[in-house]
């Protein structure tokens, strides 16, 4: 099949951007107070919220990555997937009854009611960090499949991406955001499901076929307990995935604003539950499809675009018939678009609850702060335009999102763990142990060039044990022990 888009795939994407900006238009003007813009008035259906979750994490990065990932290297990273329906519970009983009973807008606010104001900005400036160069991420993926399948400059697709996101994040607030999300839930899904059923078909012998090439290429050689600094096994894996659910969905402000727009304690455990294997299921699905890929061309001696990140929108525009293939790659567009309204979304929350408010000398009126709150999505937005250019000098989609998200995510979880975990836990020790941190990634990273899989949990862990020890030689003190599970 020839390298054409088609009118009837440009109707299809066309179609679909036209109803997500219609949503935004419907609930433009709705929200007068923060509640209802941040939070949808903490009275969103379990599902919807549940949905929401999984659309705004698993990304186009995600959804062109990680079959990139399987293609590339071996499907160890599954082992760590597989963790997601484990950590569940811990993560709902171990953050959320502090944020419930605080009644928070950000997750940062328990870090202000643990350790103080300047700890709060420290921990709130880490977040805006890390989702600034997420968010780069989850824009240059799709914008690089749409360039892929229809031979559109690059940056056209960025700047189209990043304007039609912010539009209507923009006009409708966090209620929109979550309703589009479930649209885009439900075109990912059926996209991922359909491409697995495309390769089954296509590859001559079908499922047995693609799973005995993968074998014979060492796709499934990774059962190992062994931890080697230099790829990565079922154990590493699993240790980094450990970490990176806690942070994710327990500490997060993307996920913890959606999970306390739910009414109800029960309900918000149910979307943390459906989320846990909605990922398991979907994420094993586009590591299969990552693996298909490997075959199909492998079978048929036909040459893939040298950027692998590229190769399933190449394969979908290539092989799939118009019509179909347009649905593909809005779902790529979906799983992109339901990220980056949710990043910049909550990066307004926390710029207004956990910086305007606090310095503010005068309260303003909600009415002011929902202006404002407009006027910053817009602003980090166009930020998010510019971060995509950033992601664009990295090797792979995954690489990128790992480097921001262990830098700096992994001090955020240890602060918020030690907090809750002890008495003794200081904001000075947390940030020394925090700098040496960030230098060892750094350093074990771009110089010893160990495993990317290994950034997080190093990270995480040296902030976390370094702190540990200082905040023994120097506790807090005047700790709300009601905020610590030992107490």
């Amino acid at each position: 099949m020839s390298h054409n888009f088609g009118i009837l795939n440009w109707v299809i994407v066309i179609v679909y951007l036209s109803a997500m900006a219609m949503i935004g238009l419907f609930f433009a003007g709705k929200q007068k107070s923060t509640e209802e813009y941040f939070l949808a008035g903490r009275n969103m259906p379990w599902l919807v919220v549940a949905m929401s979750m999984f659309a705004s994490l698993t990304s186009a990065s995600t959804f062109m990555g990680l079959p990139s990932l399987a293609y590339n290297s071996n499907v160890a990273i599954f082992f760590g997937i597989i963790l997601s329906p484990v950590i569940a519970p811990l993560i709902i009983f171990t953050f959320y009854p502090f944020y419930r009973k605080l009644g928070i807008t950000t997750s940062y606010e328990y870090i202000l009611h643990r350790y103080g104001q300047s700890a709060r900005y420290a921990v709130s400036s880490l977040f805006i960090l890390a989702r600034l160069g997420w968010l780069g991420v989850v824009v240059y993926a799709p914008a690089l499949a749409l360039s892929v399948a229809t031979g559109i400059n690059l940056w056209f697709s960025i700047i189209l991406m990043g304007l039609l996101a912010t539009f209507y994040t923009t006009l409708g607030g966090l209620r929109a955001v979550l309703w589009t999300d479930v649209i885009q839930f439900i075109i990912l899904c059926a996209g991922a499901v359909w491409i697995a059923i495309s390769l089954g078909n296509n590859v001559n012998n079908g499922y047995a076929e693609i799973f005995s090439v993968a074998s014979q290429a060492g796709k499934f050689d990774i059962f190992s307990l062994k931890f080697d600094w230099f790829k990565m096994t079922a154990a590493s894996a699993a240790f980094a995935f450990f970490f990176i659910f806690m942070q994710d969905y327990g500490v997060d402000q993307i996920t913890v604003q959606r999970l306390i727009s739910v009414k109800s304690f029960r309900g918000l455990a149910k979307a943390v539950i459906f989320n846990s294997f909605t990922d398991v299921i979907i994420n094993a699905l586009l590591l299969f499809i990552g693996i298909g890929l490997f075959a199909y061309y492998s079978q048929t001696h036909t040459t893939p675009p040298a950027n692998s990140d590229a190769m399933l929108p190449y394969y979908v525009i290539t092989v799939l018939p118009n019509g179909i293939s347009g649905l593909i790659i809005t779902a790529i567009f979906a799983a992109a678009m339901s990220s980056m309204d949710s990043g910049i979304n909550s990066l307004s929350t926390v710029i207004i609850n956990d910086f305007v408010k606090p310095l503010s000398k005068k309260q303003a009126s909600d009415a002011d702060y929902v202006k404002l709150a407009k006027i910053l999505t817009l602003v980090f937005g166009l930020l998010t335009i510019v971060m995509a250019w950033v992601v664009s000098k990295h090797d792979t989609i995954i690489i990128a999102w790992n480097t921001f998200v262990s830098l700096f995510n992994g001090p955020v979880l240890a602060i918020f763990l030690l907090g809750m975990l002890t008495r003794k836990a200081s904001f000075v020790a947390w940030v020394i142990g925090t700098i040496i941190a960030m230098a060892a990634m750094v350093y074990l990273s771009y110089f010893v060039k160990i495993h990317w899989i290994y950034n997080f949990p190093i990270c995480f862990g040296t902030s976390f044990i370094i702190a540990f020890l200082l905040s023994n030689l120097f506790p807090a003190k005047n700790v709300d022990i009601s905020l610590t599970i030992h107490r």
